[in-house]
């Protein structure tokens, strides 16, 4: 077992973020990839950031969800523990198979101050990982760092199984009596549904922001208590990026408006950062 009484309150603090967004508007979790852009979340006030595994594995030349980014995952949360702002980390599967493995990598992210993790069951091929081998990795983690926020992840709607309700009800239940805290189901926009869904999992539910689905507020009457951005701000950087390049090719690039100049980018980093 791993902890401090300092750890402690930063997740006590992370959890509260979930208990406010229940009982309100949700807990918005924006996902940076490196440290700038987790530098310049925090610096607009987010008072917590999550990581996007697609980001971290895109900017390292990996693909993503394949298990292969667990010592660049690792880099970042170095990098980013030295920011005022507290930090969850996507994981993926663990990174391991191995339920005593993932609690050991798990235990090094909060010894840097992570406060809570991502761990998912949906695997690259496009299958699910039986519930039973999720939930041990859960439990194995909650015994390493009791405290730190645990937000299992299934893929049911992500993935299209056949008849998700079931399932996702299924698996949450495994998983919150392993000791997950949270409850995160990507893929669903009906708020009937998410709504369905956080009457009958009892625990703070997380939803995936998409375009063009519900807003914050629609999300906190369905009773959402935390929105991720997940790798739609990745995304639209890589746009906006591709899009500036190609207007001065064309010569027909426009500024966009409060573009952060050379100066507040350097603002963003630390002197201490590696």
């Amino acid at each position: 077992m791993t902890g401090n009484s300092a750890h402690a309150e930063l997740c006590a603090a992370f959890r509260a973020l979930h208990d406010a967004g229940r009982a309100g508007r949700p807990l918005l979790l924006p996902n940076a990839w490196d440290h700038a852009s987790a530098a310049a979340l925090a610096a607009r006030g987010h008072p917590a950031i999550g990581t996007t595994s697609l980001g971290v594995a895109a900017a390292a030349g990996r693909p993503d969800g394949t298990g292969s980014t667990g010592a660049e995952t690792l880099a970042l949360a170095r990098r980013l523990a030295t920011l005022p702002v507290l930090l969850s980390v996507d994981i993926e599967a663990g990174f391991s198979d191995d339920p005593a493995a993932v609690a050991g990598y798990v235990a090094e992210l909060a010894g840097l101050g992570v406060v809570g993790i991502n761990l998912e069951d949906g695997r690259a091929d496009g299958t699910l990982a039986e519930p039973e081998c999720i939930a041990e990795k859960v439990a194995a983690v909650k015994a390493a760092v009791p405290d730190l926020f645990v937000n299992a992840r299934t893929d049911t709607w992500w993935l299209g199984v056949d008849d998700p309700l079931a399932q996702t009800l299924t698996r949450a239940r495994a998983y919150r009596a392993a000791g997950a805290d949270g409850v995160f189901v990507p893929g669903i926009v009906d708020p009937a549904t998410l709504r369905l869904l956080t009457d009958r999992i009892d625990a703070p539910l997380n939803a995936l922001y998409q375009p063009g689905g519900p807003g914050l507020d629609e999300l906190a009457a369905a009773g959402v208590a935390r929105v991720s951005t997940g790798s739609l701000l990745f995304r639209a950087a890589l746009s906006a990026a591709l899009a500036a390049a190609d207007g001065v090719r064309d010569g027909r690039l426009v500024v966009p408006p409060r573009l952060p100049s050379y100066a507040e980018v350097q603002a963003l980093v630390t002197t201490d950062g590696d």
